[in-house]
């Protein structure tokens, strides 16, 4: 619905056509968009027409964006921690002895 908003205004039935719901459904959703700011409901006559007002996505973009630095700053450090702590799991791991000498294959064990 906000995809088709936001090439032109739309009446609540053109918002709903695309989609396999009511008018009245469409209408619910529509007054949900409403209350975040992001339509405006127009009533021309009978047919309720509603357009698209950007600022709150804008505002929202630029909420997400503050975010995902600090997430991203977040998760580098942990991934840097968790490959420190697979190299030293995978150093422990390691055999400091010897390697056992390879066994005879099977088809040398049967010549004995």
């Amino acid at each position: 619905m906000v995809r088709s908003l936001s090439r032109q205004p739309r009446s609540v039935g053109e918002l709903a056509q695309p989609f396999e719901i009511s008018l009245a459904a469409a209408s619910k959703h529509i007054k949900v968009l409403e209350g975040a700011g992001i339509v405006q409901r127009e009533v021309q006559g009978r047919t309720h027409v509603c357009r698209l007002d950007a600022r709150p996505l804008h505002a929202g973009m630029e909420w997400m964006r503050h975010y995902e630095q600090f997430w991203n700053q977040r998760l580098d450090v942990l991934e840097s921690l968790l490959r420190t702590e697979d190299a030293e799991n995978a150093a422990r791991k390691a055999p400091s002895r010897k390697p056992a000498a390879p066994r005879p294959s099977r088809q040398n064990r049967s010549k004995r």
